[in-house]
């Protein structure tokens, strides 16, 4: 049974309180992965995420996160010129809100598949999707087609994701699992400087759709690397004595609401008007059931273990994500940056993000990660609130570059340690459908927050967003709407540190 489905009393009491089940135990699989020379305990005590038994998965699963994380700074530094060409700038937020939407329902997707019958086919399946909607929206001549490739773009990402971390939870032992997630963020490092500077140059000498097209060639070498090592650690069901479980319609159901929620309030978020009051209505009437239904019971009272761990994900990379997306534009309309310099102001963030994980990832500080990430959280809270503070001309702008490296710092010790408890607190047969969750809530937070902090920018005098970071010539904004953004991300960011000190498990009584 998915940890996500109906449970009687008493099941749902121990859901809310986040008892763990078996920490820090191997399963079948794991055991079968190790040689006949070492015994598990020697593995479980010795091994490491480069080890003979792990090198192959470990460089292929990396492999596949850099390709994501390439195609992530790669595609959106194309992205104005491509809907420029295509005479589709009205239309160019679609090619965000496209990708969001259907990865949302691909995770719940990939959950799903993943508990059924093993991560190996949606994980073949979803970087399948990603190369095929590279390619189709490298090749589109119309915004129409390219929107549409970023939805299969989008199907791909969601079920990459989620098949990953079932495999983690299968293929590595509980002590390895915080390093090979600060594998996965190290790996976003190098794109996030490179990855922009590169596509710019593509872009301005070969042309905006060999941005797209090249990076499918970067898929044959994750899948000649991981494929066969997943194949071989953790392939099939959980329990492979256990009959394989139908799917269930329900939750696919949820999923496609859960989708068509986020879309229609990408849509009534594009124009402060009455009419998306409609839309709007609608989007929520989608969402509330779809997301009761598919995240944790308890989570959004923050209960005890699983469910806070799972809310604290979402209002981490929500609020962050949010206030991160209006600084460059604040840097250019209000100190005069360049967009590159902008840009670069940011960039120190992409190493303070991979310490931070690599902190986390420590031994010594395994029995204090709850304060890890109760400390990572302040820190996001602080930057967030600091960042304002550069529209005071007086204000250095080396100031926010600062304040964003220590956010960052902090991201990388939440992001990562969030992924490890999920994996501590579930059972070998639910990882996938708690990985769906998990994703679920980091994506949604991402459009509701981005939208929330769009619409108040756009009230209180910002413009239309859209406008100022298609044109080279827009011009200021009222200061006024940068804080509106940025202190109300400052203050989810600090409920999220009160979320954070909920993250064990209560206590079972006798």
């Amino acid at each position: 049974m998915s940890a996500l489905e109906p449970r009687d009393a008493e099941a749902d009491a121990d859901i809310a309180a986040g008892v763990a089940r078996r920490p820090g135990t191997l399963a079948p699989h794991d055991v079968s992965a190790v040689s006949t020379v070492d015994s598990v305990d020697t593995v479980a005590a010795k091994g490491s995420v480069l080890d003979p038994v792990h090198r192959a998965l470990s460089i292929g699963m990396v492999s596949v996160v850099l390709l994501i994380a390439f195609e992530a700074t790669a595609v959106g530094t194309a992205m104005p010129v491509a809907a420029r060409e295509l005479n589709g700038i009205p239309l160019y937020a679609f090619a965000f809100s496209a990708y969001f939407t259907t990865s949302l329902f691909a995770m719940v997707l990939a959950g799903q598949w993943s508990d059924r019958l093993g991560p190996l086919a949606p994980l073949t399946a979803g970087i399948s999707a990603f190369a095929a909607g590279l390619l189709l929206s490298g090749t589109a001549g119309a915004m129409w087609l390219f929107i549409l490739g970023r939805a299969v773009q989008g199907l791909g990402g969601g079920l990459v994701i989620v098949a990953l971390y079932v495999v983690v939870g299968r293929a590595y032992a509980e002590h390895l699992r915080p390093a090979i997630m600060a594998a996965f963020a190290a790996s976003w490092v190098v794109p996030s400087v490179v990855g922009p500077l590169a596509a710019g140059t593509i872009t301005e000498h070969l042309g905006w759709r060999w941005v797209f097209v090249g990076i499918p060639v970067l898929v044959v070498f994750p899948l000649a690397l991981a494929l066969p090592a997943i194949r071989r650690t953790a392939s099939g069901p959980a329990d492979p004595a256990a009959p394989v479980a139908p799917w269930d319609r329900r939750r696919i159901r949820l999923a496609l609401g859960i989708s068509a929620g986020a879309a229609l309030l990408q849509y009534a978020g594009q124009e402060l008007r009455w009419l998306s009051l409609l839309p709007a209505a609608a989007g929520i009437a989608f969402l509330v059931p779809a997301v009761r239904g598919l995240l944790p019971y308890g989570t959004y009272r923050a209960a005890r273990g699983l469910p806070s761990v799972v809310l604290l994900r979402g209002i981490a990379a929500g609020a962050f994500i949010a206030a991160e997306s209006f600084v460059p534009l604040m840097l250019v309309t209000q100190r005069g940056l360049s967009p590159t310099l902008a840009g670069l102001s940011l960039a120190a963030g992409g190493l303070t993000w991979a310490l931070g994980s690599w902190i986390q990832a420590r031994p010594w500080t395994e029995p204090y990660r709850e304060r890890l990430v109760v400390l990572g959280m302040v820190l996001v809270a602080i930057a967030v609130a600091a960042a304002p503070s550069v529209l005071i001309t007086a204000v250095p702008v080396w100031v926010l570059a600062v304040a964003w490296g220590l956010g960052c710092l902090g991201m990388g010790a939440v992001i990562a340690s969030t992924s490890v408890l999920l994996m501590k607190l579930s059972a070998p047969e639910e990882v996938g459908a708690n990985s769906a969750a998990l994703q679920i809530s980091d994506g949604l937070s991402n459009v509701l927050l981005l939208a929330a902090g769009g619409a108040a920018f756009a009230a209180l005098g910002g413009g239309a967003v859209g406008h100022a970071v298609m044109s080279s010539t827009s011009t200021g904004s009222h200061p006024g709407a940068f804080a509106a953004v940025f202190l109300p991300m400052a203050g989810v960011a600090a409920v999220g540190a009160w979320v954070a000190t909920r993250l064990h498990a209560a206590p079972v009584r006798a």
